[in-house]
């Protein structure tokens, strides 16, 4: 056997010990920020969604004594902050409800987009 083959049974002045790699700052606050903008993503997501459920269950006319309405309802409340009442009743009561949690429903989705926009920016930044 020639000498230029390395013999897998000898360390090369290592002691057999692997050398560590070096913490890597900059990768972890990219990853992080890369996770936070997916959760921002999902929550406001998920939000927005309910607000758009109570949305169509009030205008397609569900039963609001039902469990299920009840909920998305109280919830679409929560969640819907000072759009509420922003238009103050209008002719029809479908109406007010399709525009102020309508509303809020767009306004989580943009809030959304800039969120992790700049979630995304500052994990590019480093």
């Amino acid at each position: 056997m020639s000498e230029d083959v390395a013999d897998p049974t000898r360390t090369s002045g290592t002691s057999g010990h692997r050398r560590r790699k070096s913490f890597d700052l900059a990768r972890l606050w990219s990853r992080t920020c890369g996770s936070l903008a997916t959760v921002v993503r999902w929550g406001c997501s998920l939000v927005a969604a309910l607000v758009t459920a109570h949305v169509a269950l009030t205008v397609g006319g569900a039963n609001p004594e039902n469990a299920l309405t009840r909920f998305v309802a109280e919830w679409a409340r929560v969640l819907a902050f000072g759009f509420r009442d922003l238009f103050l009743k209008p002719e029809q009561p479908k109406l007010e409800v399709l525009l102020n949690y309508g509303l809020a429903a767009i306004c989580w989705l943009l809030v959304s987009v800039l969120v992790v926009r700049l979630l995304r920016t500052l994990g590019a930044s480093r």
